[in-house]
C-alpha cells in the first residue's frame, strides 16, 4: 500500500512506526516543520515533505506518488489541515482515515471553565486572574490570541525549546523570565511544582487528549485549587462520514 501520513504529532509517529513494519508499504509523511520532518523520517517514513500543502498541492502529490490512502494524524486543533485533507482525498478519489487521539478524561470540578475559542478563554482568564498570573499550556501558535487580551507580563508560557517557539513567544511581549522552554509531557506532580513556583492564579489549556498531557495539567491545577480554562476541540463538518480511529489496533482493523 502507498500512504500519505499527515504528521507532526506523537500519534503520527505511532502510525508511521506501525506502517513501516511492512517493508512493502510506501509512506510519504507531510509536516510543516523541519523538526517534524526529522521525527517522521526517524519513525520510518519513506519520504517526507516539510511544508504546508494546499488542496491542489495534496492532489498533485497524491497523483505523482500513486497514493492509495491518506491518514490524517494531525493535532485535534488543526481544523484547517483536516478540512484540507478531507477535500484533497475526496477530489483525488482515495481513502481518508482520521487518526484522532481519545478525548481528555476530565475530573468533576466547578473549577473547570469550558470555552469554544481562545478569545473567549482569554476573556474568562483575565476575569479570574485579575492582577495575578495565567499559565498558558496551549502551544505557541495560540499565544497571540491570549496576549491580545491579557498583559503579556501576566502570562507564563511553556513552549518547546527551539528557536521558532521561543522567538515567537518573545514577539508577543512575554518576558524571558516567564518562558519555560521544555519538551515532552509531564507528570501531575511536575505540573503542580511549576504552578506553585510561578504562583499561578489560573491555567489555560486545550482539550488535546491523553497523549497531549492535558489530564496531568488539569488534575495538577485542580488539586491546587487553580481554575482551569479548557478550550474545546473544534468541530469538523462532515468528518463523521469517514473512518475515525483512536488507536493503532483500530487503525489496523480499518486498513485490513
Amino acid at each position: 500500500m502507498r500512504y500519505i501520513v499527515m504528521s507532526g504529532t506523537s500519534d503520527s509517529t505511532k502510525v508511521i512506526n506501525y506502517l513501516s513494519q511492512d517493508s512493502n508499504n510506501f509512506i510519504l509523511a507531510t509536516t510543516v516543520t523541519d523538526y517534524g520532518a526529522e521525527i517522521a523520517k526517524n519513525a520510518g517514513a519513506t519520504e517526507v515533505i516539510s511544508k504546508a500543502l494546499r488542496c491542489e498541492d495534496f492532489i498533485d502529490v497524491i497523483k505523482e506518488n500513486n497514493i492509495d490512502t491518506l491518514i490524517d494524524a494531525t493535532h485535534p486543533f488543526a481544523a484547517v489541515a483536516t478540512e484540507t485533507a478531507i477535500e484533497s482525498a475526496s477530489k483525488a478519489g482515495i481513502n481518508y482515515i482520521r487518526y484522532e487521539r481519545a478525548s481528555t478524561v476530565l475530573p468533576q470540578s466547578d473549577l473547570i471553565y469550558n470555552a469554544d475559542t481562545f478569545n473567549e478563554g482569554a476573556i474568562k482568564a483575565k476575569e479570574i486572574i485579575e492582577d495575578g498570573k495565567l499559565m498558558h499550556l496551549a502551544g505557541v501558535t495560540t499565544l497571540p490570541k491570549i496576549t491580545e487580551v491579557i498583559d503579556p507580563n501576566q502570562v507564563v508560557v511553556r513552549v518547546l525549546p527551539n528557536n521558532f517557539s521561543i522567538s515567537n513567544t518573545q514577539k508577543t511581549g512575554v518576558p524571558a523570565e516567564n518562558i519555560v522552554a521544555m519538551q515532552g509531557t509531564y507528570t501531575k506532580e511536575f505540573n503542580k511544582a511549576l504552578m506553585k513556583e510561578y504562583n499561578i492564579k489560573a491555567m489555560l489549556t486545550k482539550e488535546s487528549g491523553e497523549s497531549g498531557g492535558a489530564e496531568e495539567k488539569i488534575n495538577a491545577a485542580i488539586e491546587l485549587q487553580i481554575p482551569v480554562i479548557l478550550i474545546k476541540r473544534p468541530k469538523i463538518d462532515g468528518i463523521e462520514n469517514y473512518p475515525i480511529v483512536r488507536s493503532i489496533e483500530e487503525l489496523a482493523e480499518v486498513i485490513e
